[in-house]
């Protein structure tokens, strides 16, 4: 059933305020769907605009082949007690899910089949690292990025998405006391252009951006201007193109505040700036480009766009949201507490 949404006619304007020369003001439809399982849903990837995998927690998993109309959910075996942070998907049928944890917690599990059946492969053997996020080239390769450990970030690899492994510590830049990644919506590392790996980093002094744009080059750490300390930073990365894109984040612990918490860049991550935030109040947990350039932006205090990257809002919805990932204008999706999903739909306004 839709969702009543009463601030639809409030929302033409307010877009009609916002949007650039190349957009059209737009109308957002939210379709709350069945996702058949009461877990937390964390992890999101639409990679169409019927093919959609989302995680979460108790092991759990969901897909759907139609567009979310029939999702169908699963939990992987054995794993019941672990939460699955992050999902990426390479089609239909093959999946990576990302477990956090300390230790052996911190696991990467794949299926081939659409979740019949699964294979472990990789548990970490470090009891003080916490694997956060990951992500993967077109080629197969990817990353998995871990809280620092002894200074250094640990940083998974893997040439084929079959066998991993842990690269030196001094691959990355040295970390700050206690820093480290948010499994917040499994974004905090994007490979973006399907070369350039970016990561964002807070729990400690200064929220930063750490980046590499080749398989040659180093990697180098820029500052971002979002609240840092203990539980804040940067907690998920979104690009419109090579050299326009948006963190977002803030600090978890103070869920009734309106933060700053948006910042962003015209140089591919190089130097970012404050933007304005998205309204709502808390942190933002997850957030993606919708193609055409409307950025949509979620967490536990609600959801937002805007149109013109982060200088102006519209709002979406006030419910608890964690991911949100697009595959069209038409076909975005976003997950939640107790199996909460719900697809959006950008119309054009009346």
């Amino acid at each position: 059933m839709f969702r009543p949404c009463f601030l639809l006619l409030l929302l033409v304007f307010a877009c009609a305020g916002c949007s650039s020369s190349e957009e059209e003001p737009v109308v957002p439809v939210l379709h709350m769907q069945e996702s058949g399982t009461e877990a937390l849903l964390i992890g999101l990837h639409a990679v169409s605009d019927h093919v959609v995998w989302t995680a979460g927690t108790g092991g759990s998993y969901a897909w759907t082949e139609d567009g979310g109309a029939t999702w169908h959910p699963g939990t992987v075996p054995g794993a019941d007690s672990l939460q699955f942070r992050d999902v990426h998907a390479m089609s239909l049928d093959t999946a990576y899910l990302l477990s956090i944890g300390s230790g052996e917690d911190s696991r990467i599990y794949r299926t081939v089949d659409r979740g019949a059946s699964w294979k472990m492969l990789f548990r970490s053997q470090m009891d003080e690292a916490f694997f956060d996020c990951l992500d993967f080239r077109e080629d197969g390769s990817g990353f998995a990025f871990s809280d620092a450990v002894d200074g250094q970030f640990p940083l998974l690899y893997t040439e084929d998405g079959d066998a991993w492994r842990v690269l030196p510590g001094e691959t990355l830049p040295p970390a700050q006391p206690g820093e480290g990644g948010f499994a917040a919506s499994g974004t905090c590392l994007i490979v973006l252009d399907d070369q350039t790996v970016l990561i964002g980093t807070g729990n400690a002094a200064m929220p930063r951006v750490l980046r590499n744009e080749s398989r040659d080059s180093v990697w180098t750490s820029s500052d971002v201007p979002l609240p840092g300390g203990e539980a804040a930073g940067v907690t998920t990365l979104a690009f419109r193109d090579a050299q326009h894109g948006i963190v977002s984040g803030g600090d978890i612990t103070a869920p009734e505040a309106v933060q700053q918490n948006t910042a962003v860049t015209e140089d591919g991550g190089v130097t970012w700036r404050l933007a304005s935030p998205p309204g709502f109040p808390g942190a933002v947990y997850g957030a993606a480009y919708v193609p055409g350039g409307i950025f949509v932006a979620a967490g536990p205090g609600g959801a937002a766009f805007s149109m013109d990257d982060a200088h102006t809002w519209s709002p979406l919805d006030s419910l608890t949201w964690w991911s949100v990932d697009a595959a069209g204008l038409d076909a975005v999706w976003m997950v939640g507490p107790e199996g909460r999903i719900a697809r959006i739909s950008f119309q054009p306004a009346p």
